[in-house]
């Protein structure tokens, strides 16, 4: 009954995903907002906060084990985008391949060099914060907060702007309408998120219930469980634009939502916690990083990522951290 659960969850996620890919690339086609801003900022943020709420309420409301739950919530996303996230993104451009002329992902030049650039920096310092002392960490806050501030102002004043209506394709609330107002756009937005919402719910509260029946470990349940639930909105969305050939938007979505899981997430457990990271973060934390390093050079030196290399570097730092933890070594 359980898997049914999860089934039926996945498919609300789903159908959200489809609604808010399309009214987005409406909204930002009427504000007149570049690719990368569309992706990397009204995606990004529109679906990271489903999983943000789940650190969020436990620091804020709750203490122990509860705010060892938010840190490893906090670090587990970042570390989901980069590998499962890059892995399902390489796979996709493999498989779709044939369709799409390549297996290559190539969006706008600019994207992944500005994304991962700001997310490289911000992680790094959001980790080093651990081993500060408390005095420097609202300093970090600070820093962190004015981090994404800087990228909002990037990814909103450069990039390729969003195409026409007919490359965008008709709002799915106004099929007939070549000119929907704006109003019918949020509407089709704001219904697209509260599926996306209600279904991530369900679906990480399932997730919760198996791994309570199997005994996860708090830290890695957060780490390793609740991410890979609350992260498939980010995912399906990728997928869908990726299918539609839209590789701005597809890997923006991933990339944006890395930068504010980086920047503003982190700066509340930084705040409200003691932010003592164990071996299992720290580890989470270095295969992020390294995957998404590699993923800049490749892109700064080709001017595109290849579908293999996503596929094979982001699903085999995930495969380490599940060995490393099914086998004690945390």
């Amino acid at each position: 009954m359980i898997y049914l659960y999860l089934a039926a969850a996945l498919a609300v996620i789903l159908m959200g995903a489809r609604f808010f890919t399309n009214g987005v690339e409406w909204l930002g086609l009427r504000l007149g907002l570049a690719r990368g801003a569309v992706g990397s900022v009204l995606a990004a943020i529109g679906t990271a906060l489903p999983e943000t709420m789940i650190p969020v309420v436990a620091i804020l409301m709750g203490h122990g084990k509860a705010h060892e739950v938010g840190i490893g919530a906090i670090l587990g996303a970042p570390f989901m985008l980069a590998t499962v996230g890059f892995c399902l993104v390489g796979t996709t451009a493999v498989v779709l391949s044939r369709r799409r002329g390549s297996a290559r992902v190539r969006p706008h030049p600019d994207l992944l060099r500005r994304d991962l650039g700001f997310f490289l920096a911000a992680y790094t310092l959001a980790i080093t914060a651990a081993f500060l002392p408390p005095a420097a960490k609202p300093v970090v806050v600070v820093v962190l907060i004015l981090t994404y501030v800087a990228f909002l102002v990037r990814a909103v004043t450069q990039g390729e702007r969003c195409g026409t209506g007919d490359d965008t394709g008709p709002l799915l609330v106004a099929p007939r309408s070549a000119d929907p107002h704006l109003v019918l756009i949020m509407g089709q937005v704001c219904f697209a998120f509260l599926l996306i919402l209600g279904g991530a719910k369900v679906f990480v509260q399932g997730i919760g219930f198996l791994a309570h029946h199997f005994g996860v470990a708090p830290l890695l349940f957060a780490l390793l469980v609740a991410p890979i639930a609350t992260e498939m909105p980010e995912l399906f969305n990728s997928l869908i634009w990726l299918k539609e050939k839209k590789d701005t938007l597809a890997l923006g979505n991933i990339t944006g939502a890395m930068v504010f899981q980086s920047t503003l997430v982190p700066a509340i457990g930084i705040y409200y916690t003691d932010w003592r990271l164990t071996t299992a973060a720290l580890t989470s934390a270095a295969l992020a990083l390294t995957a998404a390093w590699l993923a800049f050079l490749y892109a700064r030196r080709a001017g595109h990522v290849g579908g293999w290399f996503l596929a094979s570097t982001g699903g085999s730092f995930y495969l380490f951290f599940v060995v490393m933890a099914v086998k004690g070594g945390f």
